[in-house]
């Protein structure tokens, strides 16, 4: 019997690690998740989009549009510095898996944390100022990034446990 052919690639693994982490995000209009990877392909950290320890979600806007404190701008941690600021371990010299192109704020914390490279899906933000300026920081500081050819797909479906 020959081995599966059809089994996921590391990068889609890590992709697809990275969608489920992103079903943890409330944010009703953007779920992203990201996996901080090492050399030796093991997970050291993951992240989602969403509210800082001890800040409830149901206290704080999810608007994308209105006054600045109306909105979940001010508010909202992105997955990728999650991810970073969730590990226990240097995250230097690994790859962070991310389901959308990071903005300038998450491209100066990847960068400072020594990240070497980003794997990613979708840069539907990338005519905009912040992406622009993320695309600048990371190519100068030499962050290898690479786009997947194409997309995962991850369906969750929770089902209730009776005992």
């Amino acid at each position: 019997m020959e081995r599966r052919k059809d089994a996921l690639t590391w990068d889609e693994y890590f992709i697809g690690l990275a969608h489920l982490s992103a079903y943890r995000s409330k944010d009703p209009s953007t779920q992203v998740g990201a996996v901080i990877v090492d050399d030796d392909n093991r997970v050291v950290s993951i992240g989602y989009n969403g509210l800082p320890r001890g800040c409830s979600d149901d206290d704080y806007p999810w608007a994308r549009e209105g006054e600045a404190l109306e909105t979940k701008y001010p508010f909202v941690v992105h997955a990728e510095l999650n991810a970073i600021l969730n590990s226990r371990h240097s995250v230097e010299g690994c790859t962070l898996y991310v389901s959308l192109f990071p903005c300038n704020e998450c491209a100066k914390a990847i960068i400072q944390s020594g990240i070497k490279k980003i794997v990613y899906e979708s840069d539907k933000y990338a005519d905009t100022e912040g992406v622009k300026a993320s695309k600048r920081m990371l190519a100068d500081a030499k962050v290898k990034c690479v786009r997947l050819n194409e997309t995962i797909k991850i369906e969750v479906t929770k089902t209730k446990v009776v005992d």
